[in-house]
C-alpha cells in the first residue's frame, strides 16, 4: 500500500508541474513510470477493472518523442500518457490515421459541409435558424424596406469588402497548391495517368470588367485556372507517339481520349477541390474546361437582383405592387441573416468561455452532474500539456503556428460554438477532444471540425513538408461509438505488435472475427489481405483469448469524439509490481535506459551496482516493461525519472 501511495504522490507532483515545464521550453522528455494500470472501461461498461494499460506521467515531452509514442500506440490525457495492453485489455484500441492528401469525403460528410454553409447563409430550415437568432444581442429585429439605390449601396459595400479581403490575403499560392494536391489525388485514385509529369497549376485573378462579360450571376467569380487544358495537352502529345497494338485496346484508347478532355479533367479536379477550398471561403466549379473559384459569401441572390430591377421599373411609373414590396423585404432579411464564421487557433491555456461551453456540453450531451465537471478536472484533462512548444522557423520544417498543444475555436457571429483540442506534431495533427454547443447539435459540429482539421493539414504542408497525417485517436472495432472514425477514408490502423500501418479495409474483416489481431500478419506488401486459411489457423492458435463485455451501445449519428476515464478518482487503479512476469525477450538490455536523479542523468548500467539485489530485481522488472512499452530508442532518449 505504501508503494501505491508513493506512486500516486509522484503522479500528482508530475501532473502539477507538467504544464509549467512545457511552457518553460525544456529540451528533455522527462517521464515517471506508473507501470501497468487497471481501470473500469468506459467503452464496454463492464463494471470491473477490465481496462488494462501502461501509464506514464510526463513532466515534459518533446514533440518528436510524442510523435514517436503515437506511432507505438500511445495517447495522452493532459499530462498522463497511456497505452492499452492490447492482448489483455477488454477493448483493444488501435491507433487510426489517414493521409490528408488522400482523403475523399463521403456523401454524408459533404452534406455536413453544405448544411453548415446553408446555416451561415441563413437558408437552412427556419426552425433551426431560430436557435441562433434567439441569441442575437443586437436587439434589432425590425425589417424595413429600402429603395433601389440603398440596396445597391449595401451590395456595393459588401462587394468592396470582399474584394479587399481577397486582395490582402495571399490566396493564389494556396489555391495553386490545392490544385496540385487535387491532381496528385486524381493520379493516386487512377483518374489521371501516373506515367506523365504534369505541369504545375497557375491561378489568375479575374478582373471585374471581365466578370461583367461573363454569364449572368458570375459577379462572384474571383479566380480561374486553365490547368485542365494544359493536362489535356500533355496527354494528347503523349498519345500521338503511342501506336495501338491490339484492336481490343483501340476502344479503351478512344474511351481514354474522351475521358481526357479539358471539360472532364476540370470536372474531376473541381470535385476534389470543392471541399478543400471551402475553408478559404471559396466555391469551385468547372466551366467549359476552366476551374473557377467563386466567393461563397454571395452578396446578392440572383432572384433578388431581378426583384430590384422590377421594383425600379414600377417605382419609375409611380406604382409599387405588394409582390415587389415583399421581394425587397425578403432580400434585406436575407442580408441580415447571414452569419460570420471564424476559426481561431490558440495555444493551450485556460479560457473561462471555453470552460463554460465545456460544462454545458458535458452536462447536456454526456449527462455528467455539475460536480463532475469541476474546473480542476477540466484543466487536468484538456488544458495541461507536457508538450514543449516549438516556435515557427520559416524553413519549411515547422508550420506558422509552431508545434505543440492548441485549442481550435469555432465562432459564429463572435459566439464560441465549438472547441477542438489538438496536438500539432512533426508528422500530423492529432485530434484529442471536441466539445460543442448542445443547441447546435443539428450542425454535426464533430464531423465538421474533423473535416476542418483535415483541411488544415493539407493547407499547412506548404509550410511544413513533413506534415502529412491526421490522427483520430483510438479505433475500437467492437464499440459502435468509434465506428464513425472509419468513415474518414482511406484510413490505416496501427499493428499492435510490429507497429506497422495496415489499411483499414484489410484490417476490418480481421477485426470482425476477433477484437485483438496482429494486423501485420495478414497484410502483404501490396496491402492485400492474406488467404482466409491463414486467418483460420491464427484463430485456432488463439482460442484461449476471450473478449470481455459487449460494446453494442446505441449511439446517435452525431455522437462525437471522446476519450474516456481521464480522471483517476472514478477508477479503481492498481499498480502491479513484484508479481509481474518478465517478457521472454532475451536481447533486451535495460542498461542503456536514461535515468534521471534530480538534475543528474545517467545510464542504468552506471547505477546498477548502487542497488541491492532485491531492489535491483524490482527495478529491472519495471525497466524491462517500460522498454517494451516505449521501445529501445525512446528509452535511451527520454529521461526515466526516479525523483
Amino acid at each position: 500500500m505504501s508503494d501505491k501511495k508513493k506512486m500516486r504522490s509522484e503522479a500528482s507532483s508530475s501532473n502539477s508541474n507538467c504544464n509549467s515545464n512545457s511552457i518553460a521550453g525544456g529540451s528533455d522528455s522527462v517521464v515517471v513510470d506508473v507501470g501497468r494500470r487497471r481501470s473500469s472501461c468506459g467503452y464496454c461498461k463492464s463494471g470491473g477493472p477490465t481496462g488494462i494499460s501502461h501509464g506514464l506521467w510526463a513532466r515534459s515531452l518533446t514533440v518528436d518523442d510524442y510523435q514517436a509514442l503515437l506511432d507505438r500506440g500511445w495517447r495522452r490525457s493532459g499530462c498522463f500518457l497511456y497505452k492499452p495492453e492490447m492482448e489483455k485489455t477488454c477493448c483493444p484500441s488501435y491507433t487510426i490515421r489517414l493521409k490528408a492528401n488522400d482523403f475523399v469525403p463521403s456523401k454524408e460528410q459533404r452534406r455536413v459541409l453544405k448544411r453548415m454553409q446553408r446555416f451561415l447563409d441563413g437558408t437552412l430550415d427556419k426552425s433551426s435558424d431560430e436557435l441562433m437568432d434567439a441569441t442575437d444581442t443586437s436587439g434589432n429585429s425590425q425589417i424595413t424596406t429600402s429603395s433601389q439605390s440603398q440596396s445597391l449601396a449595401v451590395t456595393k459595400s459588401l462587394t468592396g469588402n470582399l474584394e479587399e479581403k481577397y486582395k490582402t490575403e495571399p490566396l493564389i499560392p494556396r489555391m495553386e497548391s490545392l490544385i496540385d494536391n487535387a491532381v496528385h489525388m486524381c493520379i493516386e485514385s487512377g483518374d489521371l495517368s501516373s506515367d506523365f509529369q504534369f505541369p504545375k497549376a497557375s491561378v489568375k485573378k479575374v478582373a471585374p470588367a471581365k466578370r461583367k462579360l461573363a454569364t449572368e450571376g458570375s459577379e462572384d467569380l474571383l479566380f480561374t485556372s486553365s490547368i485542365s487544358f494544359q493536362i489535356a495537352a500533355t496527354l494528347r502529345r503523349q498519345r500521338k507517339g503511342v501506336e495501338h497494338e491490339k484492336s481490343s485496346e483501340l476502344g479503351a484508347g478512344e474511351r481514354g481520349q474522351a475521358a481526357d478532355t479539358p471539360k472532364v479533367i476540370a470536372a474531376k479536379l473541381a470535385a476534389r477541390l470543392n471541399y478543400l477550398a471551402e475553408s478559404l471561403g471559396l466555391l469551385v466549379r468547372a466551366c467549359n474546361g476552366h476551374i473557377n473559384f467563386y466567393s461563397s459569401e454571395r452578396q446578392v441572390d440572383k432572384d433578388s437582383v431581378v426583384s430590384n430591377q422590377n421594383e425600379s421599373k414600377q417605382s419609375s411609373s409611380g406604382s409599387c405592387s405588394k409582390e415587389s414590396f415583399l421581394s425587397t423585404e425578403h432580400e434585406n432579411h436575407e442580408l441580415k441573416r447571414r452569419r460570420r464564421f471564424e476559426v481561431r487557433l490558440k495555444r493551450s491555456s485556460f479560457d473561462p468561455e471555453e470552460y463554460s461551453l465545456y460544462r454545458r456540453y458535458q452536462i447536456r450531451v454526456h449527462d455528467d452532474s455539475p460536480d463532475e465537471v469541476a474546473e480542476s478536472s477540466y484543466r487536468t484533462f484538456l488544458v495541461d500539456t507536457p508538450l514543449i512548444f516549438v516556435p515557427p522557423s520559416g524553413d519549411l520544417t515547422v508550420p506558422p503556428c509552431g508545434f505543440g498543444s492548441f485549442h481550435q475555436q469555432y465562432l459564429i457571429d463572435g459566439r464560441l460554438v465549438a472547441v477542438g483540442v489538438i496536438d500539432i506534431l512533426p508528422k500530423c495533427l492529432s485530434s484529442k477532444y471536441l466539445f460543442w454547443d448542445p443547441d447546435l447539435a443539428f450542425l454535426s459540429l464533430g464531423k465538421y471540425s474533423a473535416l476542418q482539421e483535415i483541411t488544415w493539414v493539407t493547407q499547412n504542408q506548404i509550410h511544413c513538408r513533413s506534415l502529412q497525417y491526421y490522427y483520430l485517436g483510438y479505433y475500437i472495432h467492437s464499440c459502435s461509438k468509434m465506428r464513425y472514425k472509419a468513415a474518414y477514408r482511406p484510413s490505416e490502423l496501427l499493428c499492435p505488435l510490429r507497429f506497422q500501418w495496415v489499411p483499414f479495409d484489410v484490417a476490418k474483416p480481421l477485426l470482425n472475427r476477433k477484437p485483438y489481431m496482429v494486423l501485420s500478419d495478414f497484410a502483404t506488401q501490396n496491402g492485400q489481405p492474406l488467404p482466409p486459411s491463414n486467418l483460420e489457423n491464427y484463430e485456432e492458435q488463439n482460442d484461449e483469448q476471450h473478449f470481455h463485455g459487449s460494446n453494442d451501445i446505441f449511439v446517435g449519428e452525431d455522437e462525437e469524439r471522446d476519450e474516456f476515464n481521464y480522471e483517476d478518482s472514478d477508477d479503481k487503479l492498481v499498480a502491479e509490481s513484484s508479481n509481474i512476469q518478465l517478457p521472454k525477450v532475451e536481447d533486451i538490455n535495460v542498461g542503456s535506459i536514461l535515468i534521471g536523479l534530480k538534475e543528474v542523468r545517467l545510464r542504468y548500467k552506471d547505477l546498477r551496482q548502487a542497488f541491492g539485489s532485491g531492489e535491483r530485481q524490482y527495478m529491472e522488472t519495471h525497466l524491462h516493461r517500460y522498454m517494451m512499452a516505449v521501445g529501445a530508442e525512446l528509452s535511451e532518449r527520454m529521461v526515466y525519472s526516479l525523483g
